[in-house]
């Protein structure tokens, strides 16, 4: 893997990072797209934007350490990292959405 990819997965590492902590910390529940959180409790949105930042922080975590791994040594394994953080955080967004929304959509 050349440099390129590495600092373009690092890129989207710190994207994906800086949105789950906007989300988490700052509460900012709008960088979610609206029909994600229309049916949460006000008194739940804490508490959701909270799971879905973190969710969102272990995928850039992910992504960023399948770019390392990938270029450190120059094989795909980083790859095999990549998935089992992006399911990892797809579980918690899903969890998140089922249990403060009431449903997926």
């Amino acid at each position: 893997m050349d440099l390129f990819y590495l600092l373009f997965l690092t890129f989207l590492a710190v994207l994906f990072i800086c949105l789950g902590w906007q989300v988490w910390k700052k509460q900012k529940i709008t960088l979610i797209h609206s029909y994600h959180y229309e049916k949460v409790a006000e008194k739940d949105k804490k508490a959701y934007t909270e799971q879905m930042g973190k969710a969102m922080l272990v995928m850039g975590t992910g992504i960023f350490l399948t770019g390392l791994i990938n270029f450190i040594s120059d094989t795909a394994y980083g790859w095999g990292v990549f998935l089992l953080f992006f399911v990892w955080g797809l579980v918690m967004m899903l969890r998140a959405q089922i249990r403060y929304n009431h449903g997926i959509f």
